[in-house]
């Protein structure tokens, strides 16, 4: 699981160790992941579901894609499908995906990049391996989470961000047990490079075998914390998660997670996808690709995409040089 890492952590900037008096916040659910498949078939982890919209917003769903190793031929993505409403925000730990849309955006996104695009007013929209890598196989693995947007921004043109992985702030415990990924918000001054709409907070934390994080978290937003791999614990209570789990936590001023001293040889540490946002507290009317706040609205959405409203699909796809799209 390389994302973006570094030869030694100890160089990076450290959190701060937290105050004996913080309020560490409570594990108040914890649910395992289901399996299915998206798309022409890739397999994905449905990591929200059982978990009630109130406790998830400003979220709305998360995949987690693979982990998988595909023989040559078998790479699938997804065909041409419409979005609006809210943000997909699509981050690849291992392996290349090329992306595409009717409002110019696109590119390849590979180890550690974010393409995070706010499908506003609407949009159609494609993912889908390189050719070569449909041809030689080889490992697939990363998150898919969408992000509402509130009413008054779920109209606004579509917009897209090309986040390269080496543009994630990083950071570590003070012990340099952990590495961490700000790829959005921010966590405890240092500022990730993703633009959002609503305040939101989007860190990948690597925990090592044996090590503890306790990770400051902004009191006013939700706290949602899935095991991308590897198992630990979480809370002071010292709950046992795994991969596949999801812990939603309670209200608190901090966050605890502790990776086993022992791990399987295919994850050698915990992995963890963190997100956490201001609620939103708007009505959700949410059906397939759209996200709107009543059903009249999503009943527009159909009847828009129907009539070509939300995009042309393009004769051919567009070539990718360098894997940048274009910014907003």
């Amino acid at each position: 699981m390389p994302a973006i890492t570094v030869d030694n952590v100890l160089v990076l900037p450290r959190l701060p160790r937290l105050e004996e008096s913080t309020a560490f916040r409570p594990v108040r659910r914890l649910t395992t992941a289901p399996s299915g498949f998206e798309g022409e078939g890739f397999p994905v982890r449905r990591a929200f579901a059982g978990v009630p919209l109130t406790e998830l917003d400003p979220f709305i769903h998360l995949d987690q894609m693979g982990e998988v190793d595909y023989a040559p031929g078998e790479p699938k993505g997804t065909p041409w499908h419409p979005h609006r409403g809210f943000e997909t925000v699509t981050y690849i730990i291992d392996g290349v995906f090329d992306h595409q849309d009717t409002h110019g955006g696109g590119g390849t996104i590979t180890d550690g990049d974010t393409q995070w695009m706010t499908a506003g007013s609407g949009l159609l929209h494609i993912e889908a391996p390189p050719e070569h890598l449909v041809m030689s196989g080889g490992l697939f693995h990363g998150t898919q989470l969408w992000v509402n947007l509130p009413r008054v921004a779920k109209m606004n043109p579509p917009r897209y961000q090309d986040i390269r992985g080496k543009e994630s702030a990083l950071l570590t415990t003070p012990d340099g047990g952990a590495l961490i990924r700000v790829i959005a918000g921010e966590i405890a001054g240092h500022r990730g490079p993703g633009s959002t709409h609503t305040p939101i907070t989007i860190t990948h934390v690597t925990v090592q075998p044996g090590a503890q994080v306790d990770l400051p978290w902004r009191p006013e937003f939700n706290a949602l914390a899935y095991v991308l791999g590897g198992r630990g614990t979480v809370g002071t209570d010292r709950r046992p998660v795994h991969t596949g789990q999801l812990a939603v936590h309670g209200p608190g001023d901090a966050l605890r997670f502790t990776a086993d001293a022992r791990q399987d040889a295919h994850t050698p540490a915990l992995d963890l996808y963190i997100m956490g946002g201001q609620p939103i507290r708007e009505p959700v009317a949410h059906y397939g690709p759209f996200v709107m706040n009543t059903r009249d609205e999503l009943l527009q959405a159909f009847e828009d995409f129907q009539a070509g409203k939300l995009g042309v699909i393009p004769a051919e796809r567009l070539p990718h040089t360098g894997g940048q799209g274009p910014r907003p």
